[in-house]
């Protein structure tokens, strides 16, 4: 349900991990945004508007870390590109135009369908899902199609991929369909009354984060000279990225103060401050090679492993006061942005056409000469200001009892989905990403990819700021989630007839030798013997492998490894295989290294033909 990034990626893995026959139905309400999302659809994003990050940090693969930088420089078709892009070389570090993602994403998708095993398929459907319900055979799925018309598709899984949710703005009911006022700054409207404004025109953006850059980089490129102010609660701004950053990863000490009790707040944020300070020096001391503007960054998240057992000390009630005061600051912390989308703001702060005005926004109200006034409590005061456009920040909503999509009421309605308890953003998950009932129990096979999991990551992996668009936690959830699907459904599938002289079950022996214990889903607990890391050494590679053949190539070894080559789809072959998946599955998704150090640790070659040589 969803195929914008998130649900785009997962369903590129699952076309990739499954070996047995499975219809895969990509749903999409919106044909704009498929294989794109809000983020990335062509209509809501001219060509100036780069993505935040450098462009080597944007493969959809988190182990080919250069994937869409490749693509971009040798299949991208450039034909209707502008000039000043047509003739652009994409480097790791650089930028790159937001609106080709969708180009890239369509391409892996089609790649991945083409190159899936027999009976993998891929379905790409339109409408909207608006209604779950269990079934005895998995879930049976109520889609609202275009005039109205519902129909009920059965599922043996559902994955929900639904991406962001609008919050309701208060301090705007009275202009949301006024001409002057821009809600969607990411839509084709939104644009349009952008490119359409009056170079003089005074603009005021509710936000001062990296999505009211964009609206402000666009007016700015086109020669704005009008005032355009950012209207900012906190005041926060982005940093850039030098232009040679690479994402890299530090170790650092737990914070070990963060581990007493929790008394107050400002006797907890004291703590924090001075063992902050004291980790930017250590990283500023000890590595000089890392430049100073990315020192911070190195530092929020080299302390997001030791984040969740500080978090557990927090109630509940301050944990999710201290995210809504702090978490835009967090944000800018934790990432910053390409000069490309800094520096004309930077410049424009210099020289005058940008003002960052501190303050909450009261009211936006229409005046008697059809522009509209912004009302902004200040430390000090109450300010008017007046504008000829208005653009709303992307304000997006985290507690699902607001959203009013039928989706989210009937889900919460029948139990299925649970607001996250301890910070109230997003949705109660298990650590597959399987959403849980109010008892606390898998609700069905439903699980989550994306924003919906925000809450959980918080707690359960410390990821405290940008969560939003974190490409790295979709990607590790399309990995984990499309394996634990696949997984799934193919521990239930019926098994296959044993070959003459084979027992039906062989899996007493062997399996157990190969893998250790058993668990209490059927399965195996990873093992130390050197089989088993072999194994599981093959299934990275298989999982890493676009082309079909070599995946056919290294199941061949699994199965020769494994020792069922007889009864390949036998209940032990499955069980052992779920255990190597799971252990394969924890490497992938390992984020105490960079993906560009992924990939050397473990060992996945560079060159495709190298697969034919690997040696055991």
């Amino acid at each position: 349900m969803g195929a914008g990034l998130a649900g785009t990626a997962t369903a590129i893995r699952m076309l990739r991990f499954a070996r047995l026959p499975v219809e895969i139905v990509l749903l999409e309400r919106r044909a704009d945004y498929r294989s794109a999302g809000v983020a990335y659809h062509r209509d809501g994003n001219p060509w100036d508007h780069v993505f935040n990050i450098q462009a080597g940090r944007m493969s959809v693969f988190r182990e080919d870390v250069l994937d869409f930088v490749h693509w971009a420089n040798r299949e991208a078709d450039r034909g209707d590109w502008p000039a000043r892009w047509a003739d652009h070389e994409f480097t790791e570090p650089g930028p790159a135009p937001r609106r080709i993602f969708q180009d890239y994403l369509e391409q892996r998708l089609a790649e991945a369908a083409r190159e899936a095993y027999p009976g993998v398929v891929l379905t790409e459907a339109d409408g909207e899902a608006v209604d779950l319900e269990p079934s005895s055979t998995g879930v049976d799925l109520t889609v609202r199609q275009e005039g109205g018309a519902e129909k009920v598709l059965p599922a043996a899984h559902v994955v929900l991929a639904t991406g962001l949710e609008l919050k309701d703005l208060p301090f705007a009911t009275e202009v949301l369909e006024h001409p002057r006022f821009v809600r969607h700054p990411y839509s084709a409207d939104g644009v349009s009354k952008l490119e359409a404004l009056p170079p003089e025109a005074e603009v005021v953006v509710v936000g001062s984060v990296l999505s009211a850059y964009d609206s402000a980089g666009l007016l700015l490129r086109r020669g704005h000279t009008g005032t355009i102010r950012l209207v900012s609660r906190t005041g926060t701004m982005f940093r850039a990225y030098p232009g040679t950053h690479e994402h890299g990863v530090v170790r650092l000490d737990c914070p070990s103060t963060l581990l007493d009790a929790y008394r107050d707040r400002e006797e907890f944020l004291e703590r924090v401050r001075t063992e902050w300070t004291a980790a930017c020096a250590t990283v500023a001391r000890d590595r000089p090679d890392i430049a100073p503007e990315v020192v911070a960054e190195r530092v929020a998240k080299a302390w997001e492993p030791h984040l969740p057992a500080a978090i557990e000390r927090i109630p509940s009630s301050e944990l999710r006061s201290l995210l809504d005061e702090f978490g835009t600051a967090v944000a800018a912390l934790r990432v910053g942005a390409v000069r490309y989308t800094i520096e004309v703001i930077e410049q424009a702060m210099l020289s005058g056409p940008v003002r960052l005005l501190v303050g909450a926004v009261q009211s936006i109200t229409p005046t008697g000469t059809g522009r509209l006034e912004v009302t902004v409590a200040t430390a000090d005061e109450k300010l008017a200001v007046e504008a000829d456009l208005v653009v709303s920040n992307f304000g997006r909503e985290t507690d699902y009892r607001r959203v009013g999509e039928p989706l989210w009421h009937n889900l919460l309605r029948r139990g299925l989905a649970t607001p996250h308890g301890r910070t109230g953003r997003g949705l109660d998950v298990d650590h597959r990403g399987v959403l849980l009932d109010p008892s606390g129990r898998p609700s069905g096979p439903l699980t989550a990819v994306g924003p919906l999991r925000e809450g959980d990551e918080i707690v359960r992996n410390g990821r405290t700021g940008a969560f939003a668009f974190n490409l790295a936690a979709i990607k590790n959830h399309s990995i984990a989630v499309a394996a634990h699907v696949i997984e799934q459904l193919e521990l239930s599938g019926p098994p296959s007839a044993p070959a003459p002289g084979r027992p039906a079950d062989p899996d007493s022996g062997r399996a157990r030798d190969l893998a250790g214990s058993g668990t209490s889903d059927g399965t195996f607990e990873e093992a130390a013997g050197p089989a088993f890391e072999q194994a599981v050494n093959l299934e990275v590679r298989r999982m890493a492998t676009s082309a079909r053949a070599q995946r056919e190539r290294i199941d061949a070894r699994l199965d020769a490894l494994i020792g069922f080559p007889a009864a390949p789809d036998g209940p032990g072959r499955r069980r052992l295989q779920a255990a190597v998946s799971r252990s394969a599955v924890r490497r992938l998704t390992d984020v105490s290294v960079t993906p560009r150090q992924l990939r050397h640790h473990l060992g996945i070659p560079d060159s495709a033909d190298t697969y034919e040589d690997m040696e055991d």
